[in-house]
């Protein structure tokens, strides 16, 4: 059964819609026809679960700053540096 419809295209669409056509040297009825069949028939997008954090306790002191050990490393890399020159 064929139908028949008017359809208003947006201009970004028909200029996307022309182009692909264009492309494929398709006509215009085909190639809106293919269009509206593929993303129809596309399956539902899959909703993934929300990413959740799962926290360790890794054995440190709240108040110990991490930070610290970055400038004793630096520190022992300097000593040992200058140990061979």
């Amino acid at each position: 059964m064929m139908t028949h419809t008017t359809l208003t295209i947006d201009p970004d669409v028909a200029q996307i819609l022309t182009q692909a056509l264009h492309r494929a040297e398709k006509p215009l009825k085909q190639g809106v026809n293919d269009a509206l069949r593929r993303g129809l028939s596309a399956p539902e997008p899959v909703l993934h679960k929300p990413f959740k954090v799962v926290l360790f306790a890794m054995g440190w002191d709240a108040g110990l700053d991490l930070t610290g050990f970055n400038r004793l490393i630096d520190q022992l890399a300097m000593d040992d540096y200058l140990l061979r020159v």
